[in-house]
């Protein structure tokens, strides 16, 4: 879904149509109250199978379209399908939108819709006193909500009475508006997921022509599934302007200039960024992608996209396994490919030998790992980011590898051109370290012109390179370039460029086998100076009054929470400056200059503090870990108070 968005947006009036089953009706026609809202936060939760993720991603599709910001949290469980009714089988959708920037998918939601006990049970707590609940009352029959712990109904016994509660039988009400299809009950029933999507969006005015599309083409071969969906669909609309328990809808107005600069947007998830990233990095360079790759949660995504795209050069491989799906990926750029291998961090120790064989070939080659919560299996489907420390050194042997970190899922696209930059220019493998809440999570897009990328193309060796004693020319496979140190990238066939690659240590130059003590010490201090000389940008501090005492560093997916919680304790009155590191080998040049401008350095990390780590080692800096590795992205107010507290004491 796409959007044009001008510098001169305007502001909704209220007088925006949606479509009430194929007639098109003005919000000003209702006799509701309707209310004007800067932002809302809400969050479909149910059993993995009752489509929570897809009403979720429909309901953030009309709200990219409609030009809000926008920022969500899918949170499903790793298990196929868990027992349904149970806590572990919760499956949940959180959307945060606004007439603003914003930079979260939210604290705390304003509407929870839970279409069960235990989605109820397992998200009520995340709610705050006063909060929209609307619950599906066909559920809570006893034995549901015995299967959850409830000895009475919640419905029933006070323990909702702070909330705005509203007791919806969604079940039914499907079943009933599907009563004229030939569907039996259970099947009528699997749509009250169309009819919760559209009573949300008529209570938030959201567009309805993408879903009704959406529909039409997903159902095309099924036209009785179909008609069905749509008929839900619009009768959940109808509902919510029918019904007596929802008095009130409520407008949430296209987001202006300052949120969205002019140019053409559209909502996306970080693993698609990536993926339409790695493409646009392979045609940058003028070189075949080639995608090597295993399944494995939540890397998946990205091999099920870029085997769509076969017409722009795209090659994909799923291997039989992680050891494999490098190895061809490494073989594809010895032959003059850019190769790309995907996984988390599971496939990233069983890929760590090959990695260290890229590291001596000194090939261009990207590793991308989307992290998940650890060790071992862990937690599949939530997310962490701590396998920076096995970025950095999860290999034999000095073995250095360029890491790179997006903060956004936008940003994941700018992030794998610029590994892609490293890689081809330095011939070196890189780590792009993305995680589960940015490769699910979505936000509005700038879809940059062609003429914005940067030029990858390389060039390949193409001839001798080297005079040999007897003034034969001949070619040094590692004779190296001496401002990128990078050896020349050689096509295998390419007459009189034949040359030798293995594990074994190489000669300088030569690139024959070599076991010399001297040799070997050269070649480990080269490869890592190659490393050190990558060329970066310095470090950006947002500082806005130039004064402050507290620097907050952060790296990857922080971004998002640390900038809200950086907004509310400068909204309070103190003063504080944030940095964001991108690059976390090499470092920044400068970084050590911003660390000791600040009297105190916090750092905010989903794992035990191991950028930290390498920051006090580094730079001899007293910096101050913030920890949390609970599966879950940072709440900005949690932070927040972090953070202030870390100032104040």
């Amino acid at each position: 879904m796409t959007s044009q968005v001008s510098s001169t947006t305007e502001q909704a009036d209220g007088t925006d149509s949606a479509v009430v089953g194929g007639q098109r009706t003005s919000a000003r026609e209702s006799s509701k109250d309707v209310r004007r809202v800067d932002r809302v936060i809400i969050r479909f939760a149910g059993d993995s199978g009752d489509g929570m993720q897809l009403t979720g991603d429909r309901f953030t599709s009309e709200t990219a379209s409609f030009g809000n910001d926008l920022s969500t949290l899918p949170n499903f469980p790793a298990e196929i399908r868990a027992p349904a009714g149970t806590l572990p089988g919760v499956s949940s959708f959180q959307l945060h939108f606004a007439d603003h920037d914003i930079l979260t998918p939210g604290d705390a939601p304003n509407v929870l819709v839970a279409m069960n006990p235990a989605a109820l049970k397992a998200n009520i707590a995340d709610v705050p006193r006063g909060a929209e609940v609307i619950v599906n009352t066909d559920e809570f029959t006893k034995r549901a909500m015995q299967k959850v712990g409830y000895d009475a109904s919640p419905l029933e016994d006070g323990s909702l009475d702070g909330y705005n509660v509203h007791p919806v039988p969604l079940t039914t009400l499907t079943v009933e508006a599907l009563k004229e299809f030939e569907l039996s009950r259970k099947d009528a029933g699997r749509s009250k997921n169309m009819f919760a999507l559209g009573l949300l969006s008529w209570m938030y005015h959201r567009p309805t022509d993408g879903t009704e599309k959406f529909l039409k083409a997903k159902f095309a071969k099924k036209p009785e599934i179909m008609k069905a969906n749509l008929a839900a669909f619009h009768a959940g609309w109808n509902f919510g302007e029918t019904t007596e328990d929802f008095a009130v809808s409520y407008e949430v107005a296209p987001a202006g200039a300052d949120a969205f600069p002019t140019g053409t947007y559209r909502n996306i998830s970080g693993n698609l960024a990536l993926s339409y990233g790695l493409i646009a990095a392979s045609k940058q360079a003028d070189l075949p992608l080639y995608l090597g790759s295993y399944p494995i949660t939540p890397a998946s995504d990205i091999l099920h996209e870029l085997s769509k795209h076969k017409n722009f050069g795209v090659r994909t491989f799923q291997a039989e396994d992680e050891i494999a799906g490098i190895g061809a990926a490494l073989g594809a750029a010895f032959g003059g490919s850019l190769g790309v291998t995907t996984t988390s961090g599971p496939g990233v120790a069983l890929k760590s030998e090959t990695i260290g064989l890229a590291v001596s070939l000194e090939l261009p080659l990207l590793v991308i790992d989307i992290q998940r919560g650890g060790p071992s299996t862990g937690l599949p489907t939530k997310t962490e980011q701590a396998d920076l420390l096995q970025a950095m050194y999860g290999r034999n042997g000095e073995a250095p590898v360029p890491v790179v970190a997006p903060r956004t899922p936008a940003d994941c696209f700018d992030a794998a051109l610029e590994a892609a930059r490293i890689a081809v220019t330095y011939r070196t493998p890189v780590m792009l370290l993305s995680d589960g809440y940015l490769a699910n999570g979505s936000e509005p897009w700038r879809i940059p012109e062609v003429d914005e990328l940067p030029d990858l193309r390389v060039q390949f060796a193409s001839g001798t390179n080297h005079t040999a004693e007897d003034g034969t020319e001949v070619f040094w496979p590692y004779k190296r370039d001496p401002q990128t140190l990078a050896r020349p990238w050689a096509i295998p066939g390419t007459p009189g460029l034949e040359h030798r690659i293995g594990g074994i240590e190489k000669q300088d130059g030569t690139g024959n086998i070599s076991y010399d003590p001297a040799n070997h010490d050269f070649m480990v201090r080269t490869r890592q100076a190659k490393i050190d000389g990558i060329d970066v940008p310095d470090i950006e501090v947002d500082d806005p009054s130039g004064e402050a005492t507290a620097l907050v560093l952060g790296w990857g997916s922080t971004y998002g929470p640390i900038t809200a919680a950086v907004r509310r304790i400068r909204a309070a009155g103190d003063r504080i400056a944030q940095a964001h590191l991108r690059h976390l080998n090499p470092f920044p040049r400068n970084l050590d200059t911003v660390l000791k401008r600040y009297d105190k350095v916090v750092i905010p990390e989903m794992n035990l503090g191991q950028l930290a780590t390498l920051v006090r080692a580094k730079y001899l800096v007293d910096a101050h870990s913030y920890n949390q590795v609970n599966g879950m992205p940072f709440k900005a107010e949690q932070l927040a108070t972090a953070l202030k507290e870390a100032i104040d004491g």
